[in-house]
């Protein structure tokens, strides 16, 4: 039996590993002196609590003081967008090929950071499903291709604009051909777009609704950015599946509705927040941004506390503070807006993996499940800064070295 560590290096030609750790959060509960023994790609066993020995034919890779938890599972990224100073330029002078090596460098980053899964809501051309085709080691990748947008509507720049119940249905139509999982509506306006407004809806809610339900003929799920109200309450009523941002934006700033909020949580439609910064001296919000951020956060706070079927999307990507691997951070920003730990690592694991379609084999340490792991120093459960001390990640079985240990 060979014996590893933090970071250590696994022996490929081992087909058990046992992972030993201090801890373990499993997607659901917390439990201590965890032992989880992978196979081919896959959980096949998990004891905790007793101390047993590890098989004879498995490698060993012992954490001490560590907590093992499932890999993290990021609802909303753009691989595509480098987290530069204009993410949209750099993304318009790149060539397919350019694009894709940038796409499998945010992917390292993800992994790295213990980030496992990601849900791509926006890239150029379907090059997140190229990237998919391409292979090698990446984060589990969910993919929305282009977002459909209005005529010179929020992101128009990556091909999916269209308009009328016709043209939406034959956008969800090539969607679909294309091998999507999950389609992306901007349904108001957004920061990024010049031209657009945040506070306003870009489709007729009867074009919305024809959208919804040629994504639903298809099997396709919906998740719709919504930041205006007036965008949320569309959303809502065409039968969209998630929310993106809900920032509840009025021609006034960010005001709450409690009456559409809780049509959001009796319906469960799922509510990615846009949490997660990592800070960079010198460089601000965008003006609307930080002028209305306190009651953005009040708004975030008031889901939290709601029973909103809540989870994390970093939006990874847009801008200098939103760097690829930055879930981890928005997990922390969770516990800020009110939920506890166990909450905000369950919004970022068991529950954002149901939301993403993948219940069934991500988010839980569990037997049957993928090993898509993360190790951490410190227990999450009792606070959420440990998972910014990754120590291993495995994904699929596959050990991956942490950009910091």
């Amino acid at each position: 039996m060979a014996a590893g560590g933090p970071g250590s290096t696994i022996d490929v030609m081992t087909s058990r590993i046992a992972l030993r750790a201090a801890a373990m959060f499993d997607g659901a509960t917390a439990a201590r002196d965890p032992l989880v023994v992978v196979e081919d790609g896959r959980i096949v066993s998990v004891d905790a609590g007793t101390r047993v020995a590890p098989p004879a034919d498995a490698q060993l890779v012992d954490l001490p003081g560590a907590t093992l938890l499932p890999g993290l599972v990021d609802t909303h990224v753009h691989l595509g967008f480098d987290a530069g100073l204009d993410p949209v330029a750099t993304l318009a002078e790149r060539d397919p090929d350019e694009v894709l090596d940038a796409m499998a460098a945010a992917a390292a980053a993800q992994l790295s950071a213990g980030v496992t899964t990601v849900r791509d809501l926006g890239d150029r051309d379907y090059l997140t499903l190229a990237l998919r085709e391409r292979g090698g080691l990446l984060p589990t990748i969910v993919a929305a291709g282009p977002p459909i947008t209005s005529p010179g509507g929020h992101c128009h720049f990556l091909g999916a604009a269209t308009s009328g119940a016709d043209g939406v249905r034959a956008a969800v139509r090539e969607h679909a051909e294309r091998g999507v999982d999950v389609v992306k509506v901007m349904a108001s306006g957004g920061q990024m777009t010049p031209g657009t407004n945040w506070d306003a809806t870009q489709f007729p809610p009867e074009v919305l609704r024809a959208l919804v339900d040629e994504a639903h003929a298809h099997g396709l799920p919906v998740t719709a950015h919504a930041h205006a109200v007036d965008a949320i309450r569309d959303a809502l009523a065409a039968g969209a599946d998630g929310l993106e941002h809900a920032t509840f934006v009025t021609a006034d700033g960010p005001r709450l509705d409690e009456k559409l909020l809780a049509g959001v949580v009796r319906r469960r439609v799922a509510v990615g927040l846009t949490v997660g910064l990592e800070m960079v001296p010198g460089l601000e919000p965008p003006p609307d941004i930080r002028r209305h951020l306190p009651a953005i956060l009040g708004v975030a706070a008031a889901i939290c506390g709601s029973g909103a079927l809540v989870v994390a999307g970093t939006d990874a990507g847009i801008a200098p503070p939103k760097p690829h691997g930055v879930l981890p951070r928005g997990l922390v920003q969770l516990t800020e807006l009110g939920m506890t730990p166990l909450q905000a690592l369950t919004a970022g694991t068991s529950v954002a993996a149901t939301v993403c379609g993948l219940g069934e084999r991500k988010g839980r340490v569990a037997p049957g499940y993928d090993a898509d792991l993360l190790a951490v120093a410190g227990d999450p459960v009792t606070d959420t800064t440990a998972l910014l001390r990754p120590l291993q990640v495995f994904a699929g079985g596959r050990a991956v070295v942490p950009v910091a240990a």
